[in-house]
């Protein structure tokens, strides 16, 4: 008689002595292992890089104004142009991954963005900039959603909230690199400068998650036909518990990019005229991130994701409180608390994504990012019209507002969809 090998646990199995379309072990990635150690460099680059390429002009919002001569809320539509082109993008990368796989789109995604960032270094007029900068966030959406899908398709269940807290880890890291390489490059040399190094960065950071990232194991490739996208849509909708986590994200980074956007043009006006080299220092608050991000995603476990999600809400809250002192280490502290705050509550509610979602998983997490980067754009430049009617406490309290509303969904969400 001969031998059979049936494994029915995962795609990659092999049956009647063939292997399926993915002919791979069904085992998930445990931590400990080579593999978890691998995934967790590649994605953790991926955030990296992801998140400096995306805000590196926050820090010389200030400079673009007096070079291009144009207003804070003009200038911040170099960022909001990013973040919401990579909103739509994320409509189409999702279920573009689902289809055609998780590595693919994350490495060209990421090659991609590099490229335009180096060629937005050359465009001699604004509107040159901001298309290269919208065509950087078009790409990047195809890191985005991926990365979070791919965490929650490969990681073993029991750490997937631990995983998704050092891929945001990444995030806060690539976003405090950004502000700070472009803030003390532009102070030495030039913006111009300072954004090419950025992008060769990011560019070496692609090769590297090329060649480290496992393959998928267990992916399997979705219909990119229009009536299963919808029917995958209208079900990411009805569910009792997305469109809260969805409205979360969206207020969530519309208070976090708020924050960043103005908070330069406050330290270098008066009383403080604080340099920009020592601005873009002050992005180390975001290494806070790097510590509250995996607490967070340990502390699930113990009190749930509603509590803890809510806890870290309520901190941001604080920290723009604390913002509205006009001491210089006042500000500081309240930043770092706001900054903790944010990464730690975005790991919460990323992580939540994977685990709701029944199907689609990549769609349902571009959802999520759509809302969340959506909010990061309009809020974003929203906040300039309170810098320029009320100054810092506008700004103060425009933020305090979203995250007030973000309170009440995340009390919603924990009391009514657990």
């Amino acid at each position: 008689m001969s031998r059979t090998t049936i494994v029915t646990s995962a795609p990659g199995r092999v049956i009647d002595g063939k292997p399926s379309e993915a002919p791979v072990s069904s085992e998930f990635i445990k931590r400990g292992t080579p593999q978890f150690m691998r995934v967790t460099l590649a994605l953790f680059t991926a955030g990296l890089a992801t998140f400096a390429l995306l805000y590196c002009v926050q820090p010389i919002l200030p400079i673009l104004s007096h070079e291009f001569g144009i207003s804070a809320a003009s200038a911040s539509i170099s960022l909001s142009m990013s973040t919401g082109l990579l909103a739509v993008g994320l409509l189409f990368t999702g279920p573009l991954s689902d289809a055609m796989g998780r590595k693919p789109i994350m490495v060209a995604a990421l090659l991609l963005a590099a490229a335009c960032t180096i060629l937005a270094t050359i465009m001699p007029t604004w509107q040159g900039i901001l298309i290269m900068r919208a065509l950087t966030g078009l790409a990047l959406s195809g890191v985005a959603a991926v990365g979070m899908t791919y965490l929650s398709e490969e990681i073993h269940p029991s750490v997937v909230a631990f995983s998704m807290g050092l891929y945001i880890s990444g995030n806060s890291i690539g976003g405090m690199s950004g502000r700070l390489i472009t803030g003390v490059v532009t102070d030495l040399f030039s913006w111009r400068i300072a954004m090419g190094f950025i992008g060769c960065f990011a560019l070496a950071s692609a090769l590297m998650f090329w060649r480290i990232l496992p393959a998928s194991r267990h992916f399997r490739p979705a219909s990119l036909r229009p009536k299963t996208l919808l029917i995958n849509f209208r079900l990411h909708w009805r569910d009792d518990g997305l469109p809260l986590l969805f409205a979360t994200g969206f207020l969530l980074m519309g208070a976090f990019v708020t924050l960043f956007n103005y908070i330069g043009y406050r330290l270098m006006s008066a009383p403080w005229f604080l340099s920009q080299a020592v601005v873009g220092l002050l992005s180390v608050v975001y290494l806070t991130g790097t510590w509250s991000s995996p607490r967070a995603g340990a502390m699930t476990n113990k009190y749930g994701r509603g509590p803890v999600m809510i806890l870290f809400t309520a901190i941001m809250l604080c920290g723009v409180l604390i913002t509205l002192f006009n001491n210089l280490w006042a500000i500081f502290i309240g930043m770092l608390l706001f900054s903790a705050g944010f990464f730690a509550a975005h790991a919460v509610a990323s992580g939540w994504i994977g685990q709701r979602a029944r199907r689609a998983k990549g769609q349902a997490s571009s959802l999520y990012l759509f809302c969340y980067y959506l909010g990061s754009s309009l809020a974003g430049t929203l906040g300039g019209v309170f810098w320029h009617n009320a100054g810092w406490p506008g700004v103060a309290g425009f933020i305090a507002l979203l995250l007030c509303l973000a309170l009440c969904t995340g009390a919603r969400l924990h009391f009514k969809a657990h």
